[in-house]
């Protein structure tokens, strides 16, 4: 079991930036998980953000973020991060970390665990 804490959220003029953490607590290292960021807008589905492998040397990103967001972990302090600058309106969502077992899959359709998300909100 992986119990996942997201925070860093809050409310950000457009053009601004927010750095969430995501810390990871339970018996299996940290290491193990690969680990990603979804987001999900009022009356929308929940959709892929951004995620890391074990390592941190392999990123993934929505077309929709790349060249704004950027995602990193520290393994020692069981954290993975995402950097948002250049924040748009249509960011605004509740951001949630979730985390998979590592096969060295870039496959991010399903994840095993996910924390409760934190509220991201970008004003015009």
């Amino acid at each position: 079991q992986v119990q996942l804490v997201e925070s860093g959220g809050g409310l950000v003029q457009a053009g601004g930036s927010l750095r969430l953490s995501c810390v990871a607590s339970g018996r299996t290292a940290f290491v193990n998980f690969a680990m990603a960021w979804f987001r999900q807008a009022p009356a929308k589905e929940r959709e892929f953000v951004a995620a890391i492998n074990w390592s941190g040397r392999g990123t993934y990103y929505a077309d929709s973020v790349k060249g704004r967001f950027t995602i990193s972990r520290d393994n020692a302090k069981n954290a993975v991060y995402l950097q948002m600058n250049s924040l748009k309106p249509e960011d605004t969502a509740v951001y949630y970390c979730a985390a998979r077992w590592e096969t060295g899959s870039s496959s991010w359709q399903t994840m095993d665990y996910w924390g409760k998300g934190t509220l991201v909100t970008v004003s015009s």
